[in-house]
């Protein structure tokens, strides 16, 4: 069969029926067994649905773990994108493992893995495109002079509607290599991450296995309308600068139902950094995470920061666990920083085994250059935390704001904390202000105790949480 005929028999229509809601997001899809062109039909939910499909073996693809099938992602992308004004298109990545460097993704498309398809990053540095430096960041990361990145292993900029998600299939990063060269300080350039998506909107990343990032693994930038739900995040918890999820000046995000093991933040919400980040000014508002679970013994659960320079304000955050892990929702800034945290609600923590429960840090000391303001000071104000049930705990807290820039508006209640038993000083609190009610330990004083206060948790909802997902449906039979 030619490639065109192969190509014209998978696209194919395929309908939706219904709509589910997103409460059941991590509904069951149906498997698919055979590694060749011909599958199964089987469904899944997302938030649009494609009138054409195709398999990535149509492009030549050769799922051995060995063959190079970057540009059997890309031929195939390129083909498929032509269907974005004619109700999108599907590539499926069928059981196998698929070799691949960096490849962009188009708007209007679902990129969808199989149970047991793994997308396996190359660590041939030729298959990583060099990208100019992201503008809220100035310089590359990594200790690196270069003002170069890497392009992540899935990208995208300026997309509109896209879908990765699968029947829980892997995206491995194969990242041992990366960090063994940043721990070497051989780095000439900035590490790929995982998924990065810049200036798209309508964004759904769900379901899959992503394991062993060379840097962060999803990290959506200058985009809105963002839906990350049902993925397991897996990296060594040694493993360098791994966050699991960074939305980065973002805006509308839902953000649930993860399950994420790291060598750094488990979640980390971000804005750009010093002067190139106040300069963009795109702040990262209106997000909620919820049902999380987070082990990380060196980082946060969920941190604010430490790039905030565009601003964080309005995150909900709601029924987290976090297990082994340093500290729950920390914020993390310093002097030169600009920007705020602001009107910042976290309502259900479940911890154990944490050394500090509540964590801020106005020293944090990290510039990209010595071109920073040192009067640019960030305003924290308007964190509140409410219903937190804590054992095995070294610190119940450290909080320590600015001289001359208190971190103010700090509210605590209904916190039981049991400590380890290590005779340390429980709360330690410098330039913050705010109360506290039912809390135990007793905190220290610049948060007074407040009778019968529970701290804000809003009852509205963001635009994203009425967002509801279709049911899709791959239909194998030629129409």
């Amino acid at each position: 069969m030619s490639h065109q005929n192969m190509k014209s028999s998978r696209f194919e229509n395929f309908s939706v029926i219904g709509v589910i809601s997103l409460v059941l997001i991590l509904g069951s899809v149906v498997e698919c067994g055979t590694p060749t062109s011909e599958l199964n039909d089987f469904d899944y939910p997302a938030i649009n649905c494609r009138k054409h499909s195709a398999i990535l073996t149509d492009f030549g693809g050769v799922g051995d773990g060995k063959t190079s099938n970057t540009k059997a992602f890309k031929s195939a992308i390129t083909n498929l994108s032509q269907y974005s004004n004619d109700g999108g298109a599907q590539l499926i990545v069928p059981p196998g493992k698929w070799l691949t460097g960096s490849f962009n993704l188009t708007s209007h498309f679902t990129l969808f893995l199989q149970k047991d398809a793994v997308i396996l990053a190359s660590q041939d540095e030729s298959e990583w495109p060099q990208l100019p430096v992201l503008p809220s960041y100035g310089k590359g990361r990594d200790a690196v002079i270069t003002d170069r990145w890497s392009s992540s292993l899935i990208f995208g900029t300026n997309l509109t509607d896209v879908v990765i998600t699968g029947n829980n299939g892997t995206i491995d990063g194969q990242g041992s290599y990366w960090w063994n060269k940043f721990r070497k300080h051989q780095l000439k350039i900035t590490r790929p991450n995982m998924i990065e998506l810049m200036y798209s909107n309508q964004i759904q990343i769900s379901n899959l296995t992503l394991v062993n990032s060379p840097a962060w693994f999803v990290h959506p930038i200058y985009s809105s309308d963002i839906i990350v739900n049902g993925l397991t995040i897996l990296a060594p918890i040694d493993s360098p600068n791994t966050d699991g999820i960074d939305p980065d000046s973002c805006t509308n995000v839902r953000i649930e139902d993860n399950y994420i093991v790291s060598g750094d933040d488990c979640i980390a919400i971000k804005s750009g950094i010093d002067e190139y980040g106040i300069k963009v000014g795109k702040p990262s508002q209106q997000i909620i995470i919820r049902r999380l679970t987070c082990i990380s013994p060196d980082s946060a659960m969920v941190a604010l920061g430490s790039e905030m320079s565009g601003g964080i304000q309005d995150v909900r955050i709601e029924d987290i666990t976090a297990i082994n892990t340093e500290s729950a929702v920390r914020i993390k800034t310093a002097v030169g920083r600009g920007g705020f945290v602001k009107d910042i609600f976290v309502k259900g923590m479940n911890l154990n085994t944490m050394k500090y429960v509540f964590w801020m840090t106005g020293d944090y000391k990290s510039h990209p250059d010595e071109g920073y303001d040192p009067k640019a000071l960030p305003k924290i104000s308007g964190i509140n935390y409410r219903d937190v049930t804590a054992k095995n705990v070294t610190y119940a807290a450290k909080l320590e704001g600015i001289s001359n820039d208190p971190f103010t508006r700090i509210c605590i209640s209904n916190a039981t904390i049991e400590m380890n038993g290590q005779k340390k000083l429980p709360w330690n609190c410098t330039d913050v202000a705010g109360v506290t009610s039912n809390v135990s330990p007793k905190p220290c004083e610049l948060l007074p105790e407040k009778e019968k206060l529970d701290c804000s948790f809003p009852s509205d909802k963001l635009p994203i949480e009425n967002v509801q997902f279709k049911t899709c449906f791959y239909q194998s039979s030629v129409l």
